[in-house]
């Protein structure tokens, strides 16, 4: 079965929320979602984890389609979107064997925003950002008031503080299942693995082919084994995503994924997915809050990132006026909704009462190539990146779920 790719005006259209639950895993979201991808390998290796979103992980694994294993290894590449990968499919020879069967032929749908904080936690929890409290790459410390960053959590509340639900990791060993993480040394206690991924033991390793080969060895033991891979991320940030930097980069990591499959032990369940997909943007419609006095009005901070904004109102200021001077201007270059109307939809998915607030006043979803940035607190570099991410287009929020068994 091969994979048809829609064109680029239906890839970069905003799509409706995709819901965490009860699309009996048919379609975008639902089972084949990113929030269910542990719960539904811990039913796999037979240890079912239940979390606050998903109450049956046996039935997940039953809709995703995953064999009952021994050991299985779930990889994590940064940044490979759906249809980023299908797009390039013909330099993977690996992926690409993957997407021939039809299972795999379909996208699974990430969180919103779609970006690598609230999608991680989302990953490594089974749960969503209205629940983790990571709801942006910036947003408010509640704590403090002041802006906070989740990537290094500079000026944030202690990620086992913020991030209070328990990861899947964290569950497995309580069980007395062995859990191994395989990835770069700088991040075997970094904030964002203590906040998404506490509770599994760390193998640290500089070169890629180390990870891989850490990976494998553990699977020999029964247990759940993650690699992460970012260099597709990190190069499409720094040359675009369509860039022959970027192709030489997932030619790369394909080869990874391959020798993941060669070294794993026999009857080892391998699961391919990635946080969030991205988006090549176009200089000509990038949008400063800076220089537009009515987008700046009543604003008092700007969190997210370029491709999905949050906006904190002024004291006494009313976020529908700040939403509907933001509508005046942009019009159909992005979707703008109060955090009200956000949570309604269920963009965020269940919001703890704690974490509401920490969600900004006005949420603006970017179309098409936009970006929209604030060059008095961005720099330079961060304004003008070639590929972004985090909006609610399919080439952001589809991602792949290829299962594969050795």
């Amino acid at each position: 079965m091969s994979v048809e790719v829609p064109d680029g005006e239906e890839l970069l259209r905003l799509q409706e929320a995709v819901p965490y639950v009860g699309t009996n895993g048919q379609g975008r979201g639902g089972a084949r979602h990113l929030s269910c991808v542990l719960p539904a390998l811990s039913a796999a290796i037979g240890h079912p984890v239940a979390t606050a979103l998903h109450d049956d992980p046996e039935r997940l694994r039953e809709q995703l389609g995953l064999p009952r294993v021994s050991s299985a290894i779930v990889v994590m590449v940064d940044g490979l979107g759906f249809w980023n990968l299908a797009m390039r499919r013909g330099h993977a020879p690996y992926l690409r064997s993957l997407l021939e069967d039809g299972a795999n032929a379909r996208p699974a749908a990430t969180c919103y925003p779609s970006t690598t904080v609230a999608a991680m936690s989302t990953f490594g929890t089974g749960t969503c950002p209205g629940l983790t409290g990571m709801t942006g790459y910036t947003q408010l410390n509640t704590e403090t008031g002041q802006m906070s960053q989740l990537i290094q959590f500079k000026d944030a509340i202690a990620p086992e503080r913020l991030q209070t639900q328990p990861t899947v990791f964290e569950r497995l060993r309580g069980m007395g299942v062995r859990v191994t993480s395989s990835g770069l040394p700088k991040f075997a206690s970094s904030p964002l693995t203590r906040a998404a991924f506490r509770g599994a033991d760390y193998v640290a390793n500089v070169l890629p082919n180390d990870r891989v080969m850490a990976a494998c060895r553990a699977a020999a033991t029964p247990g759940l084994t993650y690699l992460y891979i970012r260099d597709a991320d990190k190069t499409g940030h720094n040359y675009g995503w369509n860039s022959d930097k970027w192709v030489g980069a997932f030619e790369r990591i394909d080869a990874q994924l391959a020798a993941v499959r060669r070294n794993a032990p026999k009857g080892t369940l391998i699961v391919i997915t990635a946080d969030h997909g991205m988006v090549a943007t176009d200089p000509e419609r990038r949008i400063d809050i800076a220089a537009e006095p009515q987008l700046a009005r009543g604003v008092a901070a700007v969190g997210g990132e370029p491709r999905a904004v949050m906006l904190y109102a002024q004291p006494g200021e009313d976020p529908n006026d700040i939403a509907d001077r933001w509508r005046d201007r942009l019009g159909d270059l992005a979707l703008i909704r109060t955090r009200g109307q956000a949570i309604a939809e269920g963009v965020y998915g269940r919001v703890d009462p704690r974490v509401e607030p920490m969600i900004g006043d006005v949420l603006v979803s970017a179309a098409g190539r936009v970006t929209i940035v604030d060059s008095r607190i961005q720099s330079d570099k961060a304004t003008r990146l070639p590929s972004v991410h985090g909006s609610q287009t399919m080439v952001e929020m589809d991602v792949p779920l290829l299962i594969d068994l050795t």
